[in-house]
């Protein structure tokens, strides 16, 4: 295959010599057919070519950034509040929120009020974002993530 080739069976050599006369690049396509698949087109601008498409495609994914908020389990409401304004801000930016209840010492005997915390926040960010996994507890962090809801 290729620019002023005829397509067909080539043996190597000759399929070499048609590339050289048209100072071009035998390149194998597909080596898994029988015969093997080959091009002769410019290599480097081949290269090129993909390397812009790969990078193309790359930029059009979404970048997921990841906001965190962090909670003590006896927050008080003001101190709550205020954090529920910033994670309304970040799940309507787009970003993930990961909310989570930092337990110091002993305060681990508060568990439940930490994930009383949590699903009070996902309660009243319901119509901002989803809860992608509930609070769990790990180590001594509770930890729970919301996802936004697509804008439509």
């Amino acid at each position: 295959m290729g620019d002023n080739v005829e397509v067909g069976v080539y043996p190597l050599a000759k399929a070499k010599d048609l590339a050289k006369d048209q100072e071009l690049d035998l390149v194998e396509i597909s080596p898994k057919a029988k015969p093997p698949v080959c091009k002769i087109i410019d290599y480097k601008k081949f290269l090129y070519e993909q390397k812009k498409r790969e990078k193309a495609l790359k930029s059009k994914a979404t970048k997921v950034t990841i906001k965190e908020i962090r909670f003590g389990p006896q927050t008080d409401e003001h101190d709550y509040e205020f954090k529920k304004k910033h994670a309304i801000k970040f799940l309507q930016d787009g970003a993930k929120l990961k909310a989570f209840v930092f337990f110091k010492g002993r305060s681990i005997i508060f568990k439940e009020q930490g994930q009383i915390l949590l699903l009070k926040l996902a309660q009243e960010l319901e119509e901002y974002g989803k809860v992608e996994q509930l609070p769990k507890l790990e180590g001594k962090r509770m930890i729970m993530f919301i996802a936004p809801k697509k804008v439509k």
